[in-house]
């Protein structure tokens, strides 16, 4: 049997490498994937968001931080690229729930994949209509 897909954004990420709250819960995540009980994936930007993320805490240095794409690189999660029908639910996602089409990627991601998708994004959990709740859980609730 192969393991199950979690869809995770960039929030989770950023959890395991600052610690802050929810980041017992993201090592978690993080964990049940080295052991191979999940299989991570996420849209490509997820990388760039992450990174980003960690740039602007100001916390790394600039080896640190190329440490830290290494470290994600031998990670190898599955990536997405967004095109085709995957692009076209992003934007649907997006304009439904009045987000932007990066926070609207991963849940399409789920949504196309019929799985999960975990954030420690709170205000996007709150956003999202009804129809969309039963895809994206928030990292505290796991």
């Amino acid at each position: 049997m192969s393991a199950a897909e979690v869809v995770i954004d960039a929030s989770i990420i950023v959890k395991w490498f600052v610690e802050e709250e929810g980041s017992d819960k993201s090592l978690k995540l993080r964990d049940r994937y080295i052991e191979g009980a999940i299989k991570l994936i996420a849209p490509e930007l997820m990388i760039f968001e992450a990174l980003n993320a960690l740039y602007y805490k100001r916390l790394f240095s600039e080896e640190e931080l190329k440490q830290i794409s290494e470290a994600l690189e031998a990670y190898s999660f599955t990536l997405y690229p967004l095109r085709g029908k995957y692009a076209d639910k992003a934007v649907e996602v997006a304009f439904k729930n009045d987000i932007t089409i990066y926070d609207a990627s991963y849940i399409a991601l789920a949504i196309i994949r019929n799985t999960q998708m975990y954030t420690a994004d709170e205000k996007l959990v709150r956003k999202l209509k009804h129809e969309y709740q039963k895809y994206v859980k928030n990292i505290q609730d796991l």
